[in-house]
């Protein structure tokens, strides 16, 4: 494993390239967030791997390398393909939900059951996927679904006989 970085040779690195790496990931991803995001991630990585440069050349030609594929592989990204940006979204209403509806049911279980039986039900995602959005083991998600279900189906049931 390679030393990490002098401290004066990693400033000099973000002073020397982070307005490069910044304007060539808007570049890709047209939002300043997202830039500033990748400008971090790749200096992040060259921090990590501290690389040996044979040239100043080969210096400015391995970062953006590794700023061009960041940027790559976050528009390829599930999360990325799969979400729109807030203001895209702030001119619709919350919907309203209906007493008595499944919606309203699946509010009133205890979080850590209606965040699991949201991202299976409504997102579509499988209980790894879950367990790994939400950092955590996936015999505990399948538990936590059986036992949202189970609360579920009993606030459903206590609903349907008052």
């Amino acid at each position: 494993m390679r030393p990490p970085l002098e401290r004066q040779e990693a400033e000099r690195l973000v002073e020397t390239y982070s307005d490069l790496v910044l304007r060539l990931s808007y570049s890709y991803l047209n939002q300043t967030q997202d830039a500033q995001d990748i400008c971090q991630t790749a200096f992040l990585k060259l921090l990590e791997r501290a690389p040996d440069f044979v040239s100043s050349d080969h210096e400015k030609a391995w970062i953006i390398r590794t700023t061009a594929n960041t940027c790559k592989d976050l528009l390829k990204s599930h999360w990325r393909r799969t979400t729109v940006a807030m203001e895209a979204a702030s001119h619709i209403p919350a919907p309203e939900l209906e007493e008595g509806s499944l919606s309203a049911a699946v509010n009133l279980l205890p979080p850590k059951y209606r965040a699991v039986i949201y991202l299976y039900y409504y997102e579509g995602y499988s209980s790894k996927e879950i367990a790994r959005l939400l950092g955590r083991n996936p015999a505990t998600v399948a538990t936590q679904l059986r036992r949202g279900r189970t609360q579920l189906k009993d606030l459903l049931e206590s609903e349907g006989s008052s």
